[in-house]
């Protein structure tokens, strides 16, 4: 195979374009071409002939005559010879010719032995093919004459290829004309209209047929209308056109008589006997709005950038020098707003200047927003607090980058945050450290590994003070509290208020355990003398619980821990002690957990029971009610006294289910009971700040069965005195179901006469120890028949509880009561035991009832709950 000698790299690249530019390849036959390739034939005395164009890898043939193929590969066929020579090219015998050894297409039938090619040139004057004579005979060669007429030939060729390529381009122009948004016109030298497209007839509103001959008046408005001929005369006769090729803005008009913008792009060309005109005309009114809403945006960005209330600028990345400084800015950094443009920081700010620098460049080296904080100080001398924040943005077309910054004065906010903090670590009534700054330092030292003495100081009668007094005595208490704190305090000492009438001190050092025991009793001393308050002298007292680190703990929280421990039971062991840690209290500690443990998986297992003590009516002897009160009997301890497991289980927060648990008992094995006596379950103070009481109580009586007439319901007077107006809307609630509502242990406590004027309780229950007391002591006797008399006013029954003695039954008679409840009539019986007591018929008789009794109930009987 013979090798096809070519132009190489960049000319052969641009002979290729030049050839695809033309847009002949691979078009269907055409007349012309067919008709010089037939005449070059005759000129040249041929069989055969052809216009051949040299593509990349192959020569195809627009003309063929006597040639039976469209095309052939490159490397064989003989017109891609010396192609980048670009002259005549004449093979006599292509036998006899080394370039054309091995080519197929001069062998066997058919072949070719004599060539003869001219050049066809493109208008860039790359040679992109040949008109092409061949035979199946050796010549001599052409005469002049015949090499003359095929040159010239092959220039008519070219011709053709180059009118060819204008009617392509002439008719892809009118598509473009006919499809495009633009309106396209043309004009002659008159001014007058020789083309109009569609997109000109739905811009103007003229159609073709009027706008065609027309002037080009007709889309100028009036006053423009002079000054466009004048230019357009002077551009009709050949004067230089300063417009051309470049688009203006201008304003049109439409055939309504309505105004807007265009976009004219002109052109002018020579036609060979005067100048034509031609225009691109774009509707550019949805542009003008969108630049109009730009700026509008802008000028509002403007406006907002210089009026916002903190600093804003923009520096160079690179340089950083500012391009933006805002009027806040301006004013924080005390400098006009005109000094900043094209300088830096070092220049503005001698001094200050490095470190402004510094952030830039930290803020430029990752990406994100970078948080930098400053103090300053005024001319006046007065300080203040910047935030700066800084980010490194690109720049819209890409080219460079900016530094944003935002300056804020955080000096009032960090004022603040220091407030803040301030009253974090210290409480606003007494001066004194609050419970944060207390824990902060208890961690402090224990982490440190310092030595420290914590003593917990607990007011005893404080809420007592408060409910008598108001809070504002309670107040006042406090505060003279953290006083004589104070003043019993070292230096080097902190004393903490950590809750409401919880205090603390910490003393510190090798001595501290020494000084401790020194000043408990001085501090139990000082909180045993009266506070003088707007009202009266108040009296509360305190318990103190102390232990040491690293003593008793080696963790903040084992020494408090410890600390509270001793404390509780410094409280057991009566008010105004003071107790340190021992291992003692921590198994009594450990002993606590497990009880409550205990409580839980005996709550969680059904393990909590039901006994029912008699009331008797004191005037028929018989039955008129039970009371439910709990039993627990614990797997090794035995029974556990309810006074115990009770008060643990309003300390551990297990009172809710407790007392739901006996309530649903109490009510479902009453409601089996043959006889229609009623019910009465205690309820804890505790139940009632859940604020769910009334809602499970309707539940329970819904679920048992029992009538809400047999349910009675007993509240202590402590009670009342919490949340006062809550508590009567309970109750109250709680008696619109038909339920009754006795008061317990009336006489103990906070004893009010006005609870009965607030709300009507049925029953009221005078405490057991007014009972033992009434024999010996007439106080006790007139309280009861007091209480007794007022019941009978009101309309109440008055129950004396703890009767045991025959002579304390008969003095409650005497003195008014009218139910008895007690040891003497009937202990608490269990769940089987009392269907056969209602059998029975028990009855006072003589003043006693042997009550049914079984050996496993046998303890003394205390306060249930429900």
């Amino acid at each position: 195979m013979m090798d096809s000698v070519g132009l190489a790299g960049l000319d052969e690249a641009e002979r290729l374009t030049s050839l695809l530019s033309l847009g002949i390849l691979d078009t269907p036959p055409q007349h012309d071409f067919d008709e010089v390739g037939r005449l070059a034939a005759l000129a040249c005395g041929t069989g055969s002939a052809g216009v051949t164009l040299v593509d990349a890898d192959r020569v195809w043939f627009k003309s063929r005559l006597c040639v039976d193929v469209s095309e052939v590969p490159r490397e064989q066929a003989l017109c891609s010879l010396e192609i980048d020579r670009a002259e005549l090219l004449v093979i006599p015998d292509t036998w006899l010719d080394e370039r054309c050894a091995g080519n197929p297409l001069i062998e066997g039938e058919g072949a070719i032995r004599f060539y003869a090619g001219a050049p066809l040139f493109s208008s860039s004057g790359h040679c992109v093919g040949r008109l092409c004579v061949f035979d199946s005979e050796p010549r001599e060669g052409l005469t002049d004459g015949q090499r003359e007429a095929l040159r010239g030939l092959a220039r008519i060729a070219t011709e053709l290829m180059d009118t060819s390529r204008f009617r392509q381009i002439g008719r892809v122009a009118a598509k473009v004309a006919d499809v495009t948004s633009d309106a396209i016109l043309c004009a002659d030298a008159r001014g007058c209209i020789t083309y109009w497209n569609a997109a000109a007839e739905t811009m103007f509103g003229h159609t073709a047929s009027v706008a065609i001959g027309a002037p080009l008046d007709i889309i100028m408005p009036g006053e423009f209308r002079g000054a466009h001929r004048n230019g357009f005369a002077r551009a009709a006769a050949g004067a230089p056109m300063t417009l051309a090729g470049r688009p203006v803005e201008l304003t049109a008009t439409r055939a309504d008589g309505s105004s807007f913008p265009i976009e004219l792009t002109l052109g002018r060309w020579h036609d060979g006997t005067s100048f034509a005109f031609a225009a691109i005309i774009r509707d550019v009114t949805s542009r003008k709005m969108l630049e109009r809403e730009r700026e509008q945006a802008r000028m509002f960005l403007d406006t907002v950038i210089e009026n916002l209330p903190a600093m804003l600028f923009v520096k160079d990345a690179e340089s950083r020098r500012y391009l933006l400084m805002n009027r806040a800015g301006a004013e924080i950094a005390g400098r006009p707003q005109s000094d900043f443009a094209g300088q830096t920081d070092g220049e503005l700010f001698p001094g200050q200047g490095e470190v402004y620098e510094a952030r830039d460049r930290a803020a430029g080296a990752a990406p994100g927003v970078h948080v930098f904080e400053s103090e300053h100080v005024r001319a006046d001398g007065q300080r203040f607090s910047l935030r700066t924040k800084r980010l490194v943005i690109d720049a819209p077309n890409g080219d460079g980058r900016y530094l944003l910054g935002m300056t804020e004065d955080v000096t009032e906010a960090r004022r603040a945050q220091a407030e803040v903090r301030r009253m974090a670590e210290y409480d606003s009534l007494t001066g004194l450290r609050s419970r944060g700054g207390f824990v902060d330092r208890v961690e402090a030292l224990a982490g440190a590994g310092t030595p420290f003495t914590l003593l917990s100081v607990d007011l005893d009668r404080f809420k007592a003070v408060n409910d008598q007094f108001g809070h504002l005595a309670g107040d006042e208490v406090l505060a003279q509290v953290g006083a004589r704190l104070g003043e019993l305090a070292s230096r080097g000492d902190l004393v903490a208020r950590v809750g409401g009438d919880e205090f603390a001190m910490i003393l510190v050092g090798a001595e501290a355990i020494r000084r401790a025991g020194e000043l408990a009793p001085l501090i139990v001393a000082a909180m045993s003398e009266p506070f003088p308050t707007g009202r009266a002298r108040a009296f509360v007292g305190a318990s103190i619980g102390a232990a040491s680190c690293p003593g008793d703990g080696r963790t903040a929280t084992e020494v408090r821990q410890a600390a509270d421990l001793a404390l509780y039971r410094a409280k057991e062991t009566g008010r105004g002690s003071a107790c340190f840690y021992s291992a003692a209290l921590d198994a009594s500690l450990r002993d606590r957990r497990q009880l409550e443990q205990a409580l839980r998986h005996a709550l969680d297992d059904d393990g909590i029971e039901v006994a029912y003590q008699p009331v008797f009516e004191v005037r028929s002897g018989r039955v008129a009610s039970f009371e439910a009160l709990a039993r627990w009997r614990h797997p090794s301890r035995g029974l556990v006294s309810p006074a115990d497991f009770v008060a643990l289980a309003e300390e551990c927060g297990l009172i809710e289910a407790l007392g739901t648990r006996v309530l649903h008992k109490a009510c479902l094995e009453a409601a089996g009971w043959d006889a229609a006596v009623p019910v009465a379950v205690n309820l804890s103070p505790l139940q009632f700040q859940t604020g769910r009481l009334c809602d499970t109580v309707r539940q329970v009586l819904a679920e048992t069965g029992l009538l809400p007439g047999r349910l009675q319901l007993e509240v202590t007077e402590g009670l009342l005195i919490r949340d006062v107006e809550r508590t009567f809307e309970q109750l109250e609630e709680l008696r619109g179901f038909g339920i009754r509502i006795l008061m317990d242990d009336f006489g103990v406590g906070y004893s009010s006469l006005s609870y009965f004027q607030r709300f009507r309780f049925d029953k009221v229950k005078i405490d057991r120890s007014f009972v033992s007391a009434a024999p010996a002591e007439l106080a006790a006797q007139a309280i009861i028949q007091a209480v007794a008399q007022v019941g009978a006013r009101l309309g109440m029954s008055v129950v004396a509880e703890g009767v045991e003695t025959e002579e304390q039954l008969r003095m409650l008679s005497d003195l008014g009561c009218t139910h008895v409840q007690g040891y003497l009539l009937g202990r608490p019986l269990p769940r089987e035991a009392v269907t056969a007591f209602l059998s029975a018929g028990t009855a006072l008789a003589g003043g006693r009832s042997d009550a049914h009794s079984s050996e496993e109930f046998q303890v003394v009987a205390a306060t249930g709950c429900a």
